[in-house]
């Protein structure tokens, strides 16, 4: 099983640098005791109200895109502090990803107030989805009431004069949209890397692939 270590102190004070290193070693020992493979190691000298760290946000990628299952802190208030911890947590929950502190001497012990608020955001950002769901279902069904023709608007389809089909990496569309993604973020990940893909675009190739390939 594979699994990232993160590490942060609150300044970039040299003195710091030296609880940085014992972080590291000790969670890389504590995370091998556990069975997890270290593959990767991030740090921050940062405050943890901030959540513009880039050790962090190096993190959230690799977890993504790597399949890892489990992440090793020092204690709950690394990842960060105040609206700032929840808001990570919330993300490693939306990627299954366990997160194991040496303070608990395993998986992170929440407390009954912070378990039910995850709870809450979970369920929030999946009405929000379906919502959002339902709103570009309703525009494409009253643009195709209307005499919109999608497929007549493209080359590839007999019209000369149409745009050419836009090439979607959908087989990262459908990674995306399985690891909890809405498709404004999806498209805002793929804008991120270059690729000028609109949400409607995102949406329509999903559901594309989805029956096509059925599930």
């Amino acid at each position: 099983m594979k699994s990232a270590v993160y590490c942060r102190v609150s300044t970039d004070k040299e003195t710091q640098e030296t609880s940085l290193i014992r972080q590291e070693e000790e969670l890389i020992q504590f995370a091998e005791m556990q069975g997890y493979e270290v593959a990767q190691v991030f740090t921050d000298q940062h405050s943890g109200f901030d959540i513009e760290r880039d050790g962090l946000l190096d993190l959230l990628t690799f977890v993504k895109e790597n399949e890892i299952t489990a992440i090793f802190v020092q204690d709950e208030t690394r990842i960060g502090r105040g609206n700032g911890r929840m808001a990570v947590l919330h993300l490693l929950k939306k990627t299954n990803t366990s997160v194991f502190t040496l303070q608990d001497k395993g998986v992170l012990n929440l407390n009954e107030m912070d378990s039910m608020l995850l709870e809450i955001l979970a369920l929030v950002e999946e009405y929000q989805r379906k919502l959002h769901n339902a709103k570009i279902k309703r525009g494409m069904k009253r643009a195709v009431s209307n005499g919109y023709r999608p497929e007549k608007n493209l080359k590839s389809r007999g019209n000369p004069e149409g745009r050419e089909r836009i090439v979607v990496p959908v087989d990262e569309i459908v990674r995306l949209r399985n690891a909890g993604l809405t498709y404004e973020e999806i498209a805002s990940t793929l804008q991120g890397l270059g690729l000028q893909i609109s949400k409607a675009t995102i949406h329509r190739r999903y559901i594309e692939y989805i029956e096509t390939h059925g599930g």
